[in-house]
């Protein structure tokens, strides 16, 4: 006999299947169930995405990973000649100074270019050009040092091995890394030019030919074929398509182009440097981050940065900001130069060239505007005044009760720089002051426009066309005339207290397809 509550199990009073603990009606466990709310459409798009994510997640960190153990870092200065006490810059926003240094190390891969001897302590810097990207990333001027330009290296401290090296006078550029390490190079270009670098990029052989294969070439342009041995570059007249090996021997060749000299090697290197610019902006490359990041794959395993570049958004940020660059506003300058007094082997610094030019840099002006000046540091008394838009303007003078063409003016140079009245003299002639004269004078600091009784008004005109304050305007009983005393407060521009871009500084833009003139004794057949 069987109770009366006794029923077949999972049963109910009237025949209805009902579901044991923790199962539904047809007995499935119910945390094994897929909710039933959510249309089918969805559960798909939320399962790619999930994998996507899980998927991007991992394709980033294998990048970070591998880019960030492929960077070298070194430190940016080897002195205290960095000022402290300076706003750390802001890579994503800031203006931008990077030093851009090749090296001549021959280890490692590098090996087969030359013994060890060739290069001794850090090696000597093959190239080095300084990278100024303005704040706003519309200009980018490319400023390169001719390896042979003698200078003066500071003391520096090798932060390795804790050794200071003495300062040192009359010394090749190029060896201002070779003690102390890359920070010495920085200091000595600091101190030459009177900036402030903010970072560097230090690549040796093996990082141009990897990259050149990375960008599937880059093409140049040559007058004549030519074949240099001890580069090994080979190519026939016109356009050629370089990279690894060619692309290489284009930028290290010292023969091949122009006169045999470093100037003419470095008119080559910004010409590839040109096409390489112009090639990445056709491509989109900058604005790509898979081949962005294939490209700094193949540059972070050759390349040495110092601690504020040596890690992966950093570099990134860098590529970010020159990826809508005018092309037709990246300018490629050469320090100017002479050959060396002491050295005619040797370049030496040409002024008033050189100062102009680090004026123009230091006061951020476009290279690629000639003439360009900024803003005089002290408005003179009683001749510029500053508009609304911040630019100097100067009241239009009344009609002068005298003749300019047979006015005596004379300028004294007490710059300290032998030619630098020859500037100036080009200002007042070209306004009609065509009686100027000049000469050397014992350097004085402060620039003073003396008169002589009844040359007033002479006096203020010639002060007011160069800019010059009217409290440095002074009358001087013996002075017979105008006469301009040039000090070092005027070393550079035709405006006192301002800077300007000297005329013809700029070798070519980005936007330019130069063909290099190959040196007449390497031209073959």
């Amino acid at each position: 006999m069987r109770r009366r509550d006794a029923r077949p199990e999972g049963t109910g009073t009237a025949g209805i299947s009902v579901a044991r603990h923790g199962e539904d009606a047809e007995g499935t466990p119910r945390h094994m169930n897929v909710p039933k709310g959510l249309p089918l459409w969805l559960k798909i798009v939320t399962g790619v995405v999930s994998v996507a994510l899980v998927a991007g997640v991992a394709f980033a960190a294998f990048w970070f990973i591998r880019l960030q153990s492929n960077i070298t870092k070194a430190p940016l200065t080897a002195g205290e000649s960095r000022d402290t006490s300076a706003t750390v810059v802001n890579d994503k926003s800031d203006r931008l100074q990077i030093l851009i240094l090749g090296s001549d190390t021959r280890d490692g891969k590098n090996s087969q270019y030359g013994s060890a001897e060739d290069s001794t302590g850090y090696g000597h810097s093959d190239v080095m050009m300084l990278l100024d990207i303005s704040a706003d990333n519309k200009r980018v001027s490319v400023m390169s040092f001719p390896r042979d330009l003698l200078v003066d290296v500071p003391q520096c401290t090798d932060h390795t091995t804790n050794q200071t090296y003495p300062a040192r006078r009359g010394v090749m550029i190029n060896e201002a890394m070779a003690e102390a390490g890359i920070g010495c190079a920085v200091d000595t270009v600091n101190k030459l030019t009177g900036l402030e670098i903010d970072h560097f990029m230090m690549a040796d052989f093996n990082a141009v030919k990897e990259l050149s294969k990375a960008v599937g070439g880059v093409d140049v342009c040559v007058s004549d074929p030519v074949f240099d041995p001890d580069s090994g570059l080979r190519l026939a007249k016109g356009n050629s398509l370089v990279e690894g090996e060619q692309a290489l021997a284009f930028l290290r060749t010292r023969h091949a182009f122009g006169d045999g000299g470093d100037l003419g090697r470095i008119k080559g290197q910004q010409a590839f440097l040109s096409s390489l610019t112009r090639k990445l902006k056709a491509d989109g490359t900058l604005g790509n981050p898979q081949r962005l990041l294939q490209i700094a794959d193949v540059v972070t395993q050759n390349l040495t940065v110092d601690e504020g570049l040596a890690d992966v958004p950093s570099l990134l940020t860098i590529g970010g900001r020159l990826k809508d660059i005018d092309v037709s506003k990246v300018a490629f300058v050469a320090v100017p130069t002479q050959p060396a007094a002491v050295d005619i082997n040797r370049l030496e610094l040409v002024e008033p060239q050189a100062s102009q030019l680090f004026a123009a840099l230091q006061a951020d002006l476009d290279l690629t505007t000639p003439g360009a000046t900024s803003s005089p540091t002290a408005t003179p008394t009683g001749s510029a005044t500053e508009s609304p838009s911040g630019t100097p303007t100067t009241a239009p003078p009344a009609a002068p009760a005298y003749n300019k063409a047979i006015q005596p003016v004379a300028v004294a140079n007490g710059t300290g720089v032998s030619s630098r009245a020859q500037e100036i003299m080009a200002v007042l002639t070209g306004d009609g002051f065509t009686q100027s004269v000049s000469y050397l004078a014992n350097p004085v600091e402060q620039t003073v426009v003396y008169y002589g009784s009844g040359f007033a008004d002479v006096a203020t005109d010639v002060a007011t066309l160069l800019g010059i304050p009217a409290a440095q305007v002074q009358e001087a009983p013996g002075v017979s005339g105008v006469q301009l005393y040039m000090g070092t407060d005027f070393g550079t521009g035709t405006k006192y207290g301002s800077a300007s871009v000297p005329s013809d500084v700029v070798n070519q833009t980005a936007n330019d397809a130069v063909c290099q003139q190959v040196n007449p004794l390497y031209i073959t057949q």
